[in-house]
């Protein structure tokens, strides 16, 4: 009698003890990927941080289930395929697709999720142009030299800029239609270099919305950084060192449309583009226009060569400090090569121009 008396206890403390932890403090999606083939494992992204992975049941089901206080912007991946959701606490969000037909799946329980599946399309759309637009290119470079390549490449460059204003105005039309996290997630996806009036003006519009949420104050926090060195800004003045150790500072160059140019010697894009450079500056030099180039060399001895096999007549600077300088890292700098176009009075009048572009540019504004 006192051992039922007790099971009754214990039985009646699970129960008490399973209604006590709501669900409203937890996110939760499950789901089913039919099809799945050698695809064993669903994994949960926040921007680029992996969240968790689940292993696929014998049924080809999953559950992810863990603590929040607040809607979550997920990636779901399965396999090469992305899915964003948004999982609010106390939801219960089922997912499902098959493997056979990726782009087409189903989503239940989550209101913004179901919003973001509306900017599916769209973004499949933006991809599609993408890949028609690579996929010309690859062809039509067979056979070419390189001279003709780098110009096929300058044209591309500015077919895909053109082409891409489409994405620019769809996500920024879709994110004013929903300020939520589906609109945060479709102006997420905007290339910084195709839109950055655009999400300089969005983060001023959301700067007292999802305060508390990490991935948005993140995006936040880049978006700043950026507008820093947005086209508009003056151009942080630095001072450097050219070969023959005399200084330099960048602000000595008011009064003149300048090209601050960063490459390196062993970046074969920038001694590819070099040449028309060599040709630009000669062009316009007499016209109000420089160049100052900014090596990420760590080695005198290749930058001195470099400088003088592809015959760069401007003044170079480096502090021969690479990816390490703070050049570098106070332009933002990721990749090379790159470039700013200064105004006279110093302030960014474009970046990272192809040869085409740059030509255009000085011509609408030195030939006046």
């Amino acid at each position: 009698m006192k051992m039922k008396k007790l099971q009754t206890l214990i039985v009646g403390m699970l129960l008490f003890v399973g209604f006590g932890c709501s669900n409203k403090d937890n996110i939760y999606i499950s789901g089913e990927i039919l099809n799945s083939g050698n695809v064993k494992v669903v994994a949960f992204y926040e921007g680029e941080r992996k969240l968790d992975s689940v292993f696929l049941s014998d049924q080809n089901k999953f559950k992810f289930e863990r603590p929040a206080t607040q809607p979550r912007l997920l990636t779901v991946r399965v396999g090469n395929n992305t899915y964003p959701v948004i999982l609010t606490p106390g939801e219960k969000v089922t997912f499902r697709t098959d493997l056979q037909n990726p782009e087409q799946y189903e989503v239940e329980g989550s209101a913004l999720s179901l919003t973001l599946k509306e900017f599916a399309p769209i973004k499949a759309r933006k991809e599609f142009v993408e890949d028609s637009l690579q996929s010309a290119f690859v062809r039509s470079i067979g056979g070419k030299s390189e001279s003709e390549i780098d110009a096929l490449r300058s044209d591309y460059l500015i077919r895909y800029k053109d082409a891409m204003k489409f994405y620019v105005q769809e996500a920024v039309s879709f994110a004013k239609q929903h300020k939520d996290l589906a609109g945060f997630y479709a102006m997420s996806t905007l290339d910084p270099e195709l839109a950055e009036n655009e999400l300089i003006a969005y983060v001023e519009e959301i700067k007292d919305l999802f305060t508390d949420n990490a991935m948005v104050n993140q995006f936040r926090e880049e978006v700043e950084k950026m507008k820093r060195l947005a086209v508009g800004q003056p151009a942080p003045d630095f001072e450097a060192y050219t070969p023959n150790n005399k200084t330099v500072k960048l602000s000595d160059y008011r009064g003149k449309y300048v090209l601050l140019d960063f490459w390196a010697s062993w970046c074969m894009p920038c001694r590819k583009e070099n040449p028309n450079l060599v040709r630009i500056y000669h062009a316009f030099k007499d016209q109000g226009f420089d160049i100052l180039g900014v090596s990420l060399d760590n080695n005198p001895g290749s930058w001195m060569r470099a400088i003088e096999d592809d015959k760069l007549a401007w003044t170079n600077v480096s502090d021969l400090k690479a990816w390490s300088s703070d050049l570098i890292i106070n332009y933002r700098i990721k990749a090379i090569p790159a470039s700013f176009v200064l105004d006279p009075e110093g302030k960014i009048i474009a970046k990272n121009l192809r040869s085409a572009e740059l030509e255009a540019l000085l011509k609408k504004v030195l030939e006046k």
